[in-house]
């Protein structure tokens, strides 16, 4: 790829900075999280993937205060990020032109659009700018959901909420609406490269997770733990309210560490109830296998 951009890293410094991550990777060097796991990822909570990636020594992947654009509505994929900076003319001029020799088409705000994929989540450092912070309208959001499938988070505001809105799944997370636009003042400084989004550095290929009380940018290599540690948390929580509303156990037994009677309780619910739980059979199969809790 060329390097357009000053702060763009190659495939190859990529793999370097997420070397934790052992599977797949696109050719611009992103981890390539599956699709089957993203889409489990989807039913994880804000809390439950804070927690596990807490756990792991990650203390700075959540960011709060946003906007959404469809509330309500989830948003996980794979992080493609664009860094902004304030305008400086002689390195605009400089990038201008190595872009076109690079093949960019039309304005830099442009050039991170025309490399999504689907399942691809934009992730946008614009240093939280509202005023003249807009570098999406309705147009780019119509490009960036035909060509990803998602939404953004967009650490700026948006512009045509109206039309952003009327994108039925184009779920994304924002610092405000603001009738301005960005492009006079800003530069692009580097594709697929570290960002800073709040308090968090996000890197290309986390996976992003954004539900209404807040986004948590997940790095590759913890997916399939978050995803696993939320499933079974969750299928835990709702056989012990199916046992206190049957009377069978006492809060006092289910709100503590569970004696092995009722972990051999909850291991055969699972098999019983296999076929209707909210998490795939596999996962469930696995979980009975490894006896992990």
């Amino acid at each position: 790829m060329e390097k357009f951009c000053p702060l763009n890293l190659t495939p190859e410094e990529i793999s370097d900075y997420t070397r934790e991550w052992t599977g797949e990777r696109f050719a611009d060097g992103r981890p390539l999280v599956p699709d089957a796991l993203i889409e489990r990822v989807r039913k994880v909570t804000i809390t439950e993937a804070w927690g596990v990636l807490r756990n792991e020594g990650y203390h700075h992947q959540y960011e709060g205060n946003w906007l959404c654009t469809h509330p309500g509505q989830v948003l996980a994929g794979r992080a493609l990020t664009a860094m902004y900076m304030p305008r400086r003319p002689g390195m605009r001029q400089v990038m201008e032109e190595k872009g076109a020799k690079a093949g960019c088409i039309g304005d830099q705000i442009s050039w991170p659009i025309d490399m999504l994929v689907p399942g691809d989540v934009y992730v946008a450092d614009v240093y939280g700018k509202i005023e003249q912070g807009p570098i999406i309208g309705d147009n780019l959001a119509t490009s960036i959901y035909a060509k990803s499938g998602n939404g953004v988070v967009h650490d700026a505001a948006v512009r045509d909420l109206d039309g952003i809105q009327e994108l039925p799944n184009f779920t994304s997370f924002v610092r405000g609406w603001h009738p301005t636009y960005a492009s006079p003042t800003i530069m692009l400084m580097g594709v697929n490269c570290p960002v800073r989004i709040g308090q968090v550095t996000v890197m290309p290929g986390d996976v992003v997770l954004g539900r209404q009380d807040g986004v948590v940018f997940i790095p590759a290599h913890l997916v399939e733990k978050v995803v696993k540690t939320s499933e079974l948390v969750q299928l835990r929580d709702r056989f012990g309210k199916q046992r206190l509303s049957e009377g069978i156990y006492t809060p006092g037994q289910i709100d503590t560490r569970w004696e092995d009677p009722i972990e051999v309780d909850f291991s055969r619910w699972l098999e019983d109830h296999i076929d209707e739980l909210p998490v795939p059979k596999a996962a469930i199969q696995e979980m009975l296998k490894e006896r992990t809790w």
